[in-house]
């Protein structure tokens, strides 16, 4: 007896229209990154780099894995912004074979002066309410295969559920 599947063909019109607005997000954002990032005489990887270390610093697998790329290639954005002041490289106080790459006091700056020239990069969630913002983001995990979030009780939470985190 032949089985039939649940999930929705590939090929209907709103999946079709769904995938193509999560493509024009995505496009919308970064360009915007990048026209932002060309007004400090930056790349938009530069940026997204400076950006992520002003939150913390990390070390270059760190950040490869954090923006899906190669190692190889944050090493030589690394390179580039330490040759303009706006990072550093220090050893990490837990493994000091390890070297966070850090923003500088320059490089915080140009971060905060970047991130707030930008209008939809900086807040692409801003017409969704916190209510649309977890379902999305539920919704999202189970497209990656990543499922729910653990709640702390050995259960996961379910789509528009809240965290402890998040409280």
């Amino acid at each position: 007896m032949a089985t039939t599947s649940s999930r929705t063909p590939r090929t209907d019109p709103l999946t079709l229209e769904v995938v193509e607005l999560i493509g024009t997000v995505v496009a919308r954002y970064y360009e915007e990154y990048d026209a932002a990032a060309g007004k400090h005489a930056l790349t938009g990887a530069q940026a997204r780099v400076l950006g992520l270390l002003s939150l913390e610093p990390l070390p270059m697998r760190r950040i490869a894995q954090k923006l899906k790329c190669e190692p190889s290639n944050i090493t030589g954005i690394i390179d580039r912004l330490e040759a303009r002041g706006l990072v550093e490289r220090r050893p990490d106080p837990a493994d000091r074979r390890v070297k966070l790459a850090a923003p500088t006091d320059e490089g915080l700056a140009v971060a905060r002066s970047l991130r707030e020239s930008l209008d939809f990069a900086r807040e692409p969630l801003a017409e969704l309410s916190r209510e649309e913002r977890l379902s999305l983001r539920a919704l999202l995990r189970r497209m990656i295969g990543e499922g729910g979030e653990t709640n702390g009780t050995g259960g996961t939470v379910g789509v528009g559920e809240i965290t402890e985190n998040e409280r």
